[in-house]
């Protein structure tokens, strides 16, 4: 990486990043570690968690060059921070399953009013850039601990067909308010992802699967409409919904 950075005989790209202009590819290496998992490729898990781990280093050079941090600092920061998230493991303080969770938070929570000061939200230490289902989880899980929360499925599963029926609402309307939709939406999905939860479901992952699906049907699609010597772009919708149900078909059939 020093080689890469080298002002004299390194690489110009590398040369030209910046940790603002990494993050892209950061979050990219990170999905592709998660979908190598769900592939069980353990070859290709490998790599790209080498991948991922470059990103670190990068950012270290990076630091390095202005003299912030180091490798070696991030090291011994993550390794300070879990030993310190474990007392129940590193100091010998025995602690039942059940009161894990709570220890954890406390911790936490001490690290907060130590890093910000004043500013004591339990909402204050989710990362403003994750994912927006990612983002919406972590938020229902901390509101949780304090029991502003649903009490069970059922009463989450209610609130996502209201949010749902309150979508009909705006697009039968006379006038359709874009904006309007659109919050209606994502009040929607809010709710899915606060469901998801509720079932013990991780709500990145269950649509992450969802798409994996839908790729692998629709691939088939293509491969039966090829086989019939026809072009997937000239068939009618009642034609691709046939082949559909006939992929669907063959699903249950295994």
């Amino acid at each position: 990486m020093t080689r890469l950075r080298d002002p004299k005989s390194g690489c110009p790209w590398d040369l030209r990043q910046t940790m603002r202009s990494l993050v892209p590819y950061t979050i990219e290496e990170a999905y592709e570690v998660a979908d190598a998992i769900e592939k069980h490729d353990l070859n290709d898990i490998r790599d790209e968690l080498g991948d991922l781990l470059f990103q670190i280093i990068f950012y270290s050079q990076i630091a390095k060059e202005q003299d912030a941090f180091t490798f070696d600092a991030v090291v011994e920061s993550i390794c300070d921070k879990i030993i310190r998230r474990h007392p129940h493991v590193f100091n010998g303080k025995r602690i039942s399953e059940t009161e894990l969770e709570a220890q954890w938070n406390q911790i936490k929570q001490e690290e907060r009013a130590h890093a910000k000061g004043d500013s004591n939200s339990i909402l204050d230490d989710i990362p403003n850039g994750l994912p927006a289902l990612m983002y919406a989880q972590k938020v229902q899980q901390h509101c949780t601990r304090v029991g502003f929360d649903w009490e069970k499925p059922l009463d989450v599963l209610n609130k996502v067909q209201e949010e749902i029926s309150e979508i009909k609402d705006e697009l039968n309307a006379d006038e359709i308010d874009q904006l309007a939709v659109e919050e209606e939406i994502g009040d929607a999905f809010f709710a899915l992802v606060n469901l998801s939860r509720h079932c013990n479901v991780d709500a990145d992952t269950a649509l992450r699967r969802a798409n994996n699906k839908f790729v692998t049907r629709f691939k088939q699609i293509e491969h039966l409409a090829q086989s019939k010597k026809q072009k997937i772009t000239d068939m009618t919708l009642v034609e691709m919904e046939k082949l559909w149900q006939q992929v669907k078909s063959a699903e249950r059939d295994k």
